[in-house]
C-alpha cells in the first residue's frame, strides 16, 4: 500500500512558487527523507500534506483518502511533530498527553495506558509529573514526538525533528524513531537538514529544491549516481599550473581546485592515488594530507544543488504573509 501518493502538487504564495508540481510516494512502513535547502518547499509539502495548507492545484491521498475532500479522515491516521516545539511549559509531561488524546478524543482510560507506555518507550516515566519547563530540548522533542503517537498514526510527520539538538540527543531520537517503525510498524515522512541522518535512517529520499523535485531513490542509488571516489589533498603550494596534468591522469574525472584544497573525483580512487600523488611530487608540490572517501548524500546533495550559498527569493511582504497565512492554519 501507498502511505503517501502525491500528484503534481502545487503550492503559491503570492508571487512565489513554494511547491512546484511535485509527484513521488511513500511506501506503507519506510522511512522517506524528503531534503533541500531552506525555502525549497519542504515544510510547505508536509502543511498540506498534513492538511494545515490547501494546495493551489495537484492533489495528494494520505493512507487513501484525499487531503482535500477528506482531510478529518487524514487528521485520523497522521501524526505531525513540527519545526516548533508546541508543547506546554506550564504543563507537566503527563498532562500534556491528557491535552493532546482529548484533542484526539481518546477515552480517559487508554490515554491512561497509552501515556504510561509511551513515556516509558520515550524513558520519560520519571519525569511525567514535572513541568515542561524544567524538561531538557532533547526531552521536550521526545515527548513532542509522545504526543503524536497517542492516537497511534499510522504516518508520522517529522518536520527537523533533531534541529538544534546535541549529538547525542540526536542518536537517541533516531534510536526511538527506528523503534517506531520496527516495533510498531509506523510510516515516516521526515524533513532534515542533517545528510548523515537522512544517509543512515531513510529507505529512500528526495531532494527538493525551488520548489521542484530534483531526484528521488535510495541513499545508495543516489550516491552511486555521482559516480566515482573522491580524493582530497591539502598542498603546500597553492597554484593552477598542474591542474590541467591531473585531468588527464588515467581514471581521473575532475578536479576542483580551491587554494590549497583540492578535491579529485577518480573512478577507482585507490587506483588513482598513486598516479595523483607522483604527478605532484614531480611538479615540486609539498602535499600535506591527503584523504580517500567514498561518496557521501552530502556530495550528492551538493552536486544537484551546487556549493555557493544563496537567499530565499521574495518580498518582505510576500515572506510576511507566508509566515501569517502558515500561523493561521496551525491554529
Amino acid at each position: 500500500m501507498k502511505a503517501v501518493e502525491v500528484s503534481r502538487l502545487r503550492k503559491v504564495f503570492g508571487e512565489i512558487v513554494a511547491v512546484d508540481d511535485v509527484s513521488f510516494y511513500v511506501d506503507e512502513g519506510e522511512v522517506f527523507g524528503f531534503l533541500g535547502p531552506n525555502g525549497a518547499g519542504k515544510t510547505t509539502t508536509i502543511n498540506m500534506l498534513t492538511t494545515l495548507l490547501k494546495p493551489s492545484s495537484g492533489s495528494a491521498k494520505v493512507w487513501g483518502f484525499d487531503i482535500e475532500s477528506e482531510p478529518e479522515r487524514v487528521r485520523e491516521v497522521i501524526g505531525l511533530v513540527p519545526q516548533e516545539l508546541t508543547v506546554d511549559d506550564e504543563l507537566t509531561g503527563y498532562e500534556n498527553m491528557m491535552l493532546q488524546a482529548a484533542l484526539y478524543h481518546v477515552g480517559r482510560e487508554d490515554t491512561r495506558r497509552k501515556s504510561r507506555e509511551i513515556l516509558e518507550f520515550l524513558e520519560l516515566e520519571k519525569f511525567a509529573h514535572k513541568k515542561v519547563e524544567t524538561y531538557s530540548g532533547g526531552m521536550k522533542k521526545r515527548l513532542e514526538i509522545g504526543c503524536a503517537l497517542l492516537h497511534e498514526p499510522r504516518i508520522l510527520f517529522l518536520d527537523e525533528p533533531t534541529l538544534g539538538l546535541d549529538v547525542q540527543t540526536r542518536a537517541a531520537i533516531w534510536s526511538y524513531i527506528k523503534s517506531l517503525v520496527r516495533e510498531k510498524g509506523v510510516t515516516i515522512f521526515m524533513t532534515t537538514h542533517y545528510m548523515d541522518e537522512a544517509d543512515s535512517v531513510c529507505d529512500r529520499v528526495a531532494i527538493i529544491d525551488y520548489g521542484k523535485i530534483r531526484a528521488v531513490d535510495t541513499p545508495n542509488n543516489l550516491k552511486s549516481s555521482i559516480g566515482g571516489d573522491l580524493v582530497e589533498l591539502e598542498v603546500s603550494e597553492p597554484n593552477g599550473q598542474f591542474g590541467e596534468s591531473l585531468r588527464v591522469l588515467p581514471g581521473v574525472l575532475d578536479v576542483d581546485m580551491n587554494g590549497a584544497h583540492l578535491v579529485i573525483k577518480a573512478l577507482r580512487g585507490e587506483e588513482a592515488l598513486p598516479a595523483i600523488i607522483s604527478m605532484l611530487v614531480r611538479s615540486g608540490v609539498d602535499i600535506r594530507r591527503v584523504e580517500m572517501k567514498r561518496p557521501s548524500l552530502e556530495e550528492v546533495f551538493l552536486s544537484l544543488m551546487g556549493r555557493k550559498l544563496r537567499d530565499f527569493e521574495g518580498s518582505r511582504e510576500e515572506v510576511m504573509k507566508r509566515s501569517m497565512t502558515l500561523r493561521r492554519m496551525r491554529k
